[in-house]
């Protein structure tokens, strides 16, 4: 590790700073250890273990900021290791029966045919945040230097603008901008090549997507919120690998929605809903939405008198095959959700992002006898192997949802019967695009019931994610311009920032004046959140601006 002044090497998006700042010295770093950013690492050392490799994760462990469903098609962790299913993660239940139903508000419907893409046969249920802690021990063995509780919050470039890594995040300063006792300058992390696992919306990707413009021939891309529990119930509720999907009540014929329930073993239950992000209602909820799913008549009674043990939120990317941006830019490859690679209607990326992983690695281990490894070729790469053909046959399903419900199953249905052969592409536009303004908002009937199951309220919910933030920091969730929030948005949007976080990171707070008015001003409870990053997405303004926190703060999910 050596000493060497920042301006020698500039951050993306920041002034320069006079300040000494610990370099490290890679071939290259992953930023996030995920499944991707795992999978990639573990796959290159297998095949270069001469290649010094480094994982820098922002999470205070490895898996605790991890959030998914999750079934996963084996194949891919198949190729990478071979002898998983031996030594498998903590949880990993064998897929068994698969229901589809049509939910309405007092019951539903099951479907006699379970879509193809829902036929988990052969599948299994993981929590991948433990699959990912799993993950990590073996690519250590391997030689890879995992770091967790690094975040990175900056890009560093050459003076040709290449990517030559990152820099972590300074620790020790205090909310209104001074160094603390406990300071600490964030070390940059040097490499020929950076590899961005982020996951959806990571915060660096989305400046790398626009310096480069590396969505300059792709549509915008989409995505929804996933809100996720895990219960403990008694076991003879459980019948272990089954697993059950619905769509229907309670989302309204424009706003895309579907639940998800997976019997696990040892009494455990994990359950969540998925809301589309290009929801029309600016009175939607999406956490309410879910709340509402799980007090429905099917679904309480396997809930009923259980605990629930972990609850949690995050962006899911659903944009597909017309919005995946370019993969590489001079110094760093995107892989995994970060480029956008999750299958819609499966509901699954796990797959893809163990894939691309791999592939990025065999494209940089086949060149790393040359003194730089370089990005170029990689999309080409991946746009020719299997995850784009999967992509590819899929790209109108989530798009015909936006011209209603029905509309969007009969597409669907075509889609899944001509193997996506239609000579047509929708397309996507941003999800803050659709969100209605008040007085032109179609105000759908939300037949919602009375409530009674765990948890009360949002803030119970954030309990139960185990989020842990220094308040004296930097609030991390940056508004260009909080004046918007109280004016135009109050007046046009009714502030939907206050509805869509599933964490009530957002507040109005009204105090009376002296002269007997009332005066509003948006508070951000910044302690709260779990780093779901809906606000970056569906601010109908785009002034929110999502930054990572301080390394190791966040949720720290438990088997989610």
């Amino acid at each position: 590790m050596s000493e060497q002044p920042i301006d020698s090497v500039q951050p993306s998006d920041t002034p320069a700073i006079e300040i000494e700042r610990d370099v490290m010295e890679y071939d290259v770093v992953t930023v996030g250890a995920g499944p991707a950013g795992l999978s990639f690492a573990i796959r290159l050392k297998q095949l270069n273990p001469e290649l010094s490799v480094c994982v820098i994760e922002k999470s205070s462990t490895i898996g605790a900021h991890i959030l998914s469903g999750a079934v996963i098609e084996p194949g891919p962790l198949d190729e990478l290791l071979p002898g998983w299913r031996d030594n498998p993660p903590p949880i990993c239940v064998p897929a068994g029966e698969d229901e589809f139903w049509l939910m309405t508000k007092t019951g539903g419907y099951k479907s006699p045919i379970v879509p193809p893409d829902m036929n988990n046969h052969g599948n299994f249920i993981v929590s991948l945040g433990a699959m990912c802690a799993w993950m990590a021990p073996q690519a250590e063995a391997l030689g890879v230097e995992i770091y967790p509780g690094f975040a990175a919050a900056e890009t560093l470039h050459d003076a040709d603008g290449r990517v030559v890594g990152v820099r972590i995040g300074d620790m020790g300063i205090a909310k209104d901008g001074t160094h603390k006792s406990g300071f600490t300058a964030g070390i940059d992390i040097r490499a020929k090549i950076t590899v961005f696992a982020e996951g959806a919306r990571g915060h660096l990707t989305k400046r790398l997507i626009k310096r480069f413009k590396l969505d300059a021939d792709s549509d915008p891309q989409g995505y929804s919120i996933g809100i996720k529990e895990l219960w403990q119930v008694p076991e003879d509720r459980v019948t272990p690998g089954k697993i059950v999907h619905s769509v229907g009540w309670p989302a309204d014929s424009h706003t895309y929605g579907g639940s998800f329930l997976y019997h696990l073993d040892k009494g455990r239950i994990a359950l969540g809903y998925v809301s589309g992000l290009d929801y029309r209602d600016p009175d939607y909820k999406p956490w309410e939405a879910f709340q509402q799913w799980k007090n429905h008549p099917m679904i309480k009674p396997l809930l009923d008198g259980g605990n629930l043990v972990s609850a949690g939120a995050r962006a899911i990317v659903t944009g597909g095959w017309q919005s995946l941006p370019k993969l590489e830019m001079p110094g760093a490859l995107l892989i995994g959700d970060t480029a956008g690679l999750l299958n819609v209607p499966k509901i699954k990326g796990t797959h893809q992002a163990i894939r691309s992983g791999m592939l990025a690695a065999e494209h940089l281990a086949a060149q790393a006898s040359a003194q730089a490894l370089e990005s170029e070729g990689f999309d080409a790469k991946l746009r020719a192997s299997a995850a784009m053909t999967e992509l590819k046959k899929v790209r109108n399903i989530k798009p015909g949802f936006k011209k209603g419900f029905w509309f969007g199953m009969l597409n669907a249905a075509w889609e899944t019967v001509t193997g996506g052969a239609s000579p047509w592409t929708l397309k996507n536009k941003p999800d803050w695009s659709s969100l209605q303004k008040l007085g032109e908002a179609e105000k759908p009937k939300r037949d919602y019931i009375d409530r009674t199951l765990a948890p009360r309220d949002r803030l119970a919910s954030v309990y139960f994610a185990a989020t842990e933030h220094d308040e004296d920091q930097p609030v991390h969730l940056k508004i260009a311009d909080t004046n918007v929030c109280i004016t135009q948005c109050a007046e046009e949007y009714g502030n939907p920032c206050t509805r869509f976080c599933p964490a009530g990171v957002y507040e109005i707070v009204e105090t009376a004046t002296d002269d007997g008015g009332v005066a509003k001003r948006l508070q951000i409870n910044s302690a709260n959140c779990v780093h779901c990053k809906t606000c970056d997405i569906k601010d109908p303004y785009e002034i929110i601006n999502w930054v990572t926190p301080e390394g190791g703060a966040g949720p720290n999910y438990q088997n989610l």
